[in-house]
């Protein structure tokens, strides 16, 4: 325990320890970092989270291709979204034991050669294992974040992770997009080849422009694993924001996951219509350089609060459609789904900016704690989410994912402190 208190007791010092480690941080006169070295961030977050999502709308031509079952090709983005979750938990921590410069690194450097097997993969076994292996090595995307975070002057801190966050956003939106595209003109091995030979270059990219970052601990990795234990116990502001973030995410993955399935049922309209809405994902990259702006002048408690209100407003306000002409609701689901996506993805920038202001000597492990709360709520919501349309329909969907968000706000406004 000891241990644990001497490596986590110099918060100060550990800045201090990195900034002088980090020349190239302080060349940006707007907010104490270069510009292009947050574009390089962000072009990082954004290019290793698309890996988990370049395979899900080619699954049926890639089966076909490689003579796989449906329910085998199910398992790539199964594995994909497991080994990323597992990389949080288990890998991220690092970031606080070693130099994250080298972390992210190794990782673009295994993730580029997971990617290039997967479109080279002669069967569904190789695919799979290869799956695995981007999903934990996508996390690259969380040893940025908090890189990005301790280059940021204090004052500027959300601004810069906003800005890194919204490369990660777009990640995220533009992935199916552009695989969808790409798979049909030119093949799906294309795709992951293509993937490949951008992270590289990234990789390329990150050896040369990115500053080393000094290790805030010399804990082994037991002791750093079991430091997250006594992070959460000890920081009442970490446990608000994963259970705030956790219940929030309850809501966008209820809503998500049985999108397609409603909009099949009662509208008549397929996978291609309910991938359009992911468009609304286009909010949340906006909302994020925003939030971060607004938590810089107004705290990131006020971003917290205003956007699980949002997310309230728009979820409930999906109860209206009961009353609406047919040609209404279709509308009034966009106009929501892009309320709450801003909402969410705010508060989430809002938590990363008190987080990362706890301890600077353990933002890897923090953030990872973090996440995992967040992706716990995704995993709730959508087994939830199924129960819920299956025993009272999609006003069942629509009254949990407006529970769940309550729950959220009353977490922000009353949760106690310390």
């Amino acid at each position: 325990m000891s241990s644990i208190q001497s490596a986590n007791a110099r918060p100060v010092a550990a800045d201090a320890a990195v900034a002088a480690a980090t020349p190239a941080a302080s060349a940006g006169p707007a907010t104490g970092i270069a510009p292009s070295l947050v574009l390089l961030l962000a072009s990082a977050a954004g290019f290793s989270v698309a890996s988990l999502y370049y395979s899900q709308p080619m699954l049926g031509v890639l089966g076909a291709d490689i003579a796989a079952s449906d329910q085998a090709v199910g398992l790539v983005p199964t594995l994909t979204q497991l080994g990323y979750a597992l990389g949080i938990l288990l890998l991220a921590p690092l970031g606080d034991r070693f130099d994250r410069r080298r972390i992210i690194l190794i990782k673009a450097a295994v993730l580029a050669v997971a990617l290039l097997l997967s479109g080279l993969a002669p069967g569904i076994g190789w695919l799979l294992g290869a799956s695995l292996a981007v999903g934990l090595m996508a996390t690259l995307a969380q040893d940025v974040v908090p890189a990005a975070a301790t280059l940021a002057p204090a004052e500027h801190r959300g601004r810069v992770v906003g800005t890194v966050m919204t490369g990660l956003l777009l990640g995220i939106l533009l992935s199916r997009v552009v695989s969808g595209f790409v798979a049909e003109h030119f093949g799906w091995r294309a795709v992951y080849v293509a993937a490949a030979g951008a992270v590289a270059l990234l990789g390329v990219a990150a050896w040369r422009g990115l500053p080393r970052f000094a290790p805030t601990t010399q804990l082994g990795y037991g002791a750093l694993m079991g430091s997250m234990l006594s992070l959460w116990r000890r920081h009442g502001a970490l446990r608000r924001a994963a259970w705030a973030q956790g219940l929030l995410s309850i809501g966008f993955s209820a809503f998500w996951s049985t999108l397609a399935v409603m909009l099949h049922s009662q509208f008549h309209l397929g996978s291609a219509a309910a991938g359009a809405f992911g468009l609304a994902g286009a909010a949340g990259a906006l909302a994020a350089p925003l939030a971060g702006r607004l938590a810089d002048k107004r705290g990131p408690e006020v971003v917290t609060r205003l956007g699980a209100a949002l997310a309230v407003v728009s979820f409930a306000s999906m109860a209206l459609s009961v009353v609406l002409p047919m040609q209404w609701q279709l509308g009034l689901i966009v106009v929501s789904a892009i309320g709450f996506d801003f909402g969410i993805q705010a508060v989430l920038v809002a938590h990363q900016t008190i987080v990362f202001g706890i301890e600077p000597a353990a933002r890897s492990r923090l953030n990872a704690l973090l996440f995992t709360g967040m992706f716990i709520g995704m995993a709730t919501g959508a087994a939830l989410g199924s129960l819920a349309l299956a025993q009272w329909g999609w006003m069942g969907v629509v009254g949990l994912a407006t529970v769940a968000s309550i729950a959220a706000l009353g977490v922000r406004v009353w949760g106690r402190k310390g």
